[in-house]
């Protein structure tokens, strides 16, 4: 295994530059490096660092040591908390990068090398990638009860569960000419009864809302005809003019996105082209984008007549826009709230809607929130189980508590799960 080394805090000037080290070698760099011997495990000492080449003295900095395998790589560890300018990191970085066994660590591999080396598993790995990238306090809360192996201790309840009922399939095939008829009966019946709450327990999880909504938004998508006030309001939403408006029918052609935040829960706001029969080839185009947006909607707003409001998949809310208009005070039949953008009448009440809404498309607080391949891998290992649960051959039944173990196996990267390594890693940072 070759020894890497990289910038693992934030980029300079900062007051601090944390220079991590891990593989075989990093004991050999810091000797030479500080030129004096090791620091006590787990022990901060100061230290002056040194240039290999010409023994000129770099910085004085802080030099932790951490002997394998208890680390957070998995193997020897050292870190360098050298003062956070560009010259003392440039420098530091250049002297390790002198040495021939060390080399420049890439995007994610410290963080790889703890799932490969058994500190972590894949799911944590999958929650530290979220907490790097969390905006949000949801979002943060959600990554760190992932990061912190919550559902790897969920996992391990499953796994109990079910080497229970494998051992007690086993001991069907082992004594089953010594058990009597009715106790047979009782036996498989207890049996069904533990593979159902398994089940259970299984759907539960593979029907809670994904991570992925609570990562990248709630989708809200503005639909209605042609100058219905849609882009008026969502620069209203946002407080930004992040589209154009004007009295002109058709003046949005394409889907307008922003991401903004409503208490903490991101939403992605989508402005979209007026709905209707149009001839213009890029109005046409317009139109399709439109109603692939909606198509994709969590949330859509409805700023049309409420008979015409779509159907779908969606939560809906029909607004009815321009209320503070004398000759459209009043709430038509139908129609959830009246908004006017330029007075900014049912505005609060539409945001309070929107949050509403949301949260009740976003994993709760405190609970295991699973990304879609982890879901997918659940609800497989759900099938595996409704399979014994229906079959009457006991081979069937062990063939079913196998599929579902491999499941689990995925789940925490034990197994299968090679071609997705070099996906989730690259979206990690160079020193994580």
């Amino acid at each position: 295994m070759e020894t890497i080394f990289a910038l693992s805090s934030g980029r300079p000037p900062a007051g601090i530059g944390v220079i991590r080290i891990s593989g075989p070698s990093a004991q050999q760099a810091v000797l030479t490096l500080t030129q004096k011997p090791l620091p006590s495990p787990r022990q901060a000492s100061l230290r002056s660092i040194y240039a290999v080449d010409s023994g000129e003295k770099l910085d004085q900095a802080l030099v932790l040591w951490f002997p394998g395998p208890k680390t957070a790589t998995g193997e020897d560890l050292a870190e360098l908390h050298v003062h956070g300018g560009r010259a003392v990191i440039d420098d530091v970085l250049a002297a390790l990068n002198q040495f021939s066994d060390l080399r420049p660590a890439q995007a994610g591999e410290f963080t790889r090398r703890a799932f490969l080396n058994g500190v972590i598993d894949l799911h944590e790995a999958e929650g530290l990638g979220d907490l790097l990238t969390a905006e949000t306090s949801s979002q943060r809360k959600a990554a760190l009860l992932m990061s912190g192996g919550a559902l790897g201790r969920q996992i391990a309840t499953w796994q109990d569960s079910l080497l229970t009922i494998a051992g007690q399939i086993e001991a069907d095939f082992d004594f089953s000419d010594d058990i009597e008829a009715n106790a047979d009966d009782n036996r498989h019946k207890s049996l069904r009864e533990q593979i159902a709450a398994l089940i259970h327990s299984h759907r539960e999880f593979q029907n809670r809302p994904t991570v992925e909504r609570l990562r990248d938004g709630i989708r809200v998508v503005l639909a209605g005809p042609p100058n219905a006030g849609k882009s008026t309001l969502i620069n209203v939403l946002s407080e930004q003019d992040v589209a154009i408006t004007a009295p002109i029918a058709g003046t949005t052609r394409d889907v307008i996105e922003i991401l903004i935040a409503l208490k903490g829960i991101p939403m992605r706001l989508s402005d979209t082209a007026g709905l209707h029969e149009s001839d213009d080839s890029l109005e046409q185009i317009g139109i399709a984008r439109a109603r692939k947006a909606m198509e994709e909607a969590d949330i859509l707003l409805w700023l049309g007549l409420p008979e015409e409001a779509p159907q779908g998949d969606w939560k809906l809310i029909i607004l009815h826009p321009r209320i503070d208009q004398p000759e459209r005070a009043i709430l038509p039949k139908g129609a959830h709230i009246g908004i006017s953008a330029k007075s900014g009448a049912g505005i609060a009440d539409l945001r309070e809607r929107l949050i509403v809404e949301a949260q009740q498309l976003l994993p709760k607080e405190n609970e295991i929130a699973l990304n879609r391949r982890q879901r997918q891998l659940v609800k497989e290992a759900a099938d595996s189980l409704e399979m014994t649960f229906q079959a009457e051959d006991m081979l069937i039944v062990a063939e079913g508590v196998r599929q579902a173990c491999r499941c689990y196996d995925q789940l925490t990267g034990k197994a299968g799960v090679e071609n997705m390594l070099d996906s989730l890693f690259s979206h990690f940072c160079i020193g994580k």
